[in-house]
């Protein structure tokens, strides 16, 4: 008789076989043989979504874990609806304009348009819905986006409800800044006689900085005998940013451009704290090499290494030997703990050009894949990680855990890394540096691994420009902070982020400095008073 493990290896054979390698997580029930379902389900392999589907899921996830879900969540949906609507389905207008904008976080419920639908609601994990609205489909050809039939991108902006334009202003902005073809959009405007959709259009436009694509439009429109009243606030407030005369470029770019505008007062207000300047070098340099056990540990412990301060020091000290001690070479923690170290060199050095006076945005950009090449060199030369993991960003799409955001498309990082840099580089304020610094850069989520890591490397980086101390954020403050992060980018608030820095940098103790002629005779004979002779 087969034993347990023997049992549970050739369910997972089936599983792994079933999943294409990985390349599927969402399976119907019927696809998977019940003595191998009931396995699988028991052991944590997979989890039920809703009766007659299921997913694949970690058998060390704990009780009310999101990643599963929202790792599958979209292709549940593709799957399910083509079930059941064949191709005769679209996602409505305002959930088709997110993702046309680039935008892959999960919403809390999805409306579907379908001529066969019962306009009910199917409630899934998370709080999280479908919708099917009984409706008849555009007349244009839907596109499709990470195979989800998406409502065409003219007449989604045309349908879309008038509150969308400032409830999801950061989709809608960057949706118009793609737009190359301004003919495209007169010609569903004219074909359907659209006066209130030109008016709030032409009134987008103008507001973004394109007067004479608001001209163009109205005057068409006119042309073609429709009288069109320009609306002359449809993102309900000013906008920060304009598009310019520039051409069209990819959403992407408009959204991280956008998020920076809107974002960096709130980052000030929160953060009142004034830069300045530091003096000593050596002795800022000193004191941040002093942090480092501690700044280890916490940042470690944060991403989910089994972390503690002994192993650090034993790597530090170089008592750890993966080339000779079998069981070093094998543990992942102090693969980690290694790489953190010579990651942490790397970034001291990176303080040094910053506080020797060359731009913290310039050596950040110069800079930070050296902090990920060396994060990660370790596990490398040991076997467990392929040389290729080193070359850069990553080329493959990424879940954060426990998040409703999804991070930037890949083929649209090198997009958002120059769009990033440039905003980093125009900011003169430090503390903005720091928290939209850190902020941004993990919300794109460039790196294959270590984006957490590299994004506090950043921020300190930033730190030290403005004579604010290396500030390291507490594991037990973990969770305050991760929601912190998926407020800003889900909800686009980034107060409570920019308060939580704040209060992480005054706990630390101030930078030294080097006092003045003036300042030491101060000190004395303040510390004089008082003595005896």
């Amino acid at each position: 008789m087969a034993a347990t493990n023997e049992k549970l290896a050739k369910s997972l054979s089936a599983l792994k076989a079933l999943s294409d390698n990985g390349q599927r997580r969402v399976f119907k029930t019927s696809e998977v043989g019940r003595t191998d379902r009931e396995r699988l389900i028991k052991n944590g392999f997979l989890k039920e979504i809703m009766n007659g589907w299921l997913m694949l899921s970690r058998p060390d996830a704990r009780s009310g874990d999101s990643t599963s879900w929202y790792t599958s969540y979209w292709e549940f949906c593709r799957r399910y609806l083509d079930e059941r609507f064949g191709a005769n389905w679209v996602l409505s207008p305002e959930n088709s304009i997110p993702l046309l904008a680039g935008n892959m976080n999960v919403p809390p419920q999805i409306v579907v348009q379908a001529p066969h639908a019962n306009n009910k609601a199917v409630t899934l994990p998370h709080d999280t819905s479908i919708f099917a609205y009984k409706t008849n489909l555009p007349k244009s050809a839907a596109g499709e986006i990470a195979n989800l039939r998406v409502y065409p991108t003219i007449e989604a902006i045309c349908d879309v409800a008038p509150n969308f334009w400032s409830t999801n202003r950061t989709d809608m902005i960057a949706l118009l800044g793609s737009l190359r073809d301004r003919s495209a959009i007169l010609k569903v405007l004219l074909e359907g006689g659209r006066t209130v959709a030109a008016g709030r259009i032409a009134g987008a436009y103008r507001a973004l900085g394109k007067p004479a694509i608001a001209d163009e439009i109205v005057e068409t429109m006119r042309r073609a005998d429709h009288q069109v009243r320009e609306e002359q606030d449809p993102f309900q407030g000013p906008v920060q940013i304009s598009l310019g005369a520039g051409r069209a470029v990819a959403p992407v770019v408009t959204r991280i451009r956008l998020m920076w505008a809107q974002m960096r007062e709130a980052v000030i207000a929160a953060f009142p704290d004034e830069a300045s300047q530091v003096e000593d070098v050596d002795a800022y340099i000193a004191a941040v090499n002093e942090r480092y056990t501690s700044d280890a540990y916490h940042s470690l412990s944060i991403e989910g290494y089994s972390v503690s301060e002994d192993l650090i020091e034993r790597v530090k000290s170089g008592k750890w030997n993966p080339e000779t001690d079998e069981d070093d070479r094998k543990q992942t923690d102090a693969m980690a703990a290694k790489g953190y170290q010579l990651a942490f060199a790397e970034v001291v050095k990176s303080v040094k050009r910053v506080l020797e006076r060359t731009d913290a945005a310039t050596v950040a950009e110069e800079d930070h894949l050296k902090w990920f090449r060396s994060m990660f060199e370790p596990s490398v030369a040991a076997g467990l990680l392929k040389p290729e993991r080193l070359a850069g960003y990553r080329q493959h799409f990424i879940f954060i855990k426990n998040s409703g955001h999804s991070p930037t498309a890949w083929e649209s990082l090198p997009d958002a890394m120059e769009t990033f840099f440039e905003c980093l580089h125009a900011e003169k304020d430090p503390r903005v540096r720091a928290v939209l610094g850190h902020f941004v850069f993990t919300f794109i989520h460039p790196l294959p691994d270590g984006n957490g890591r590299s994004g506090r490397f950043l921020m300190n980086v930033m730190l030290a420009e403005g004579g604010y101390p290396w500030t390291i954020i507490p594991v037990d403050r973990r969770n305050e902070y991760m929601q912190a992060l998926e407020l800003a980018s889900v909800k686009g608030d980034i107060t409570p982020f920019a308060a939580f820095v704040a209060a992480c940098v005054r706990l630390e103790p101030p930078p030294p400095r080097r006092l003045r002629a003036g300042e030491v005779q101060a000190e004395l004979a303040e510390a004089t008073v008082g003595r005896r002779p």
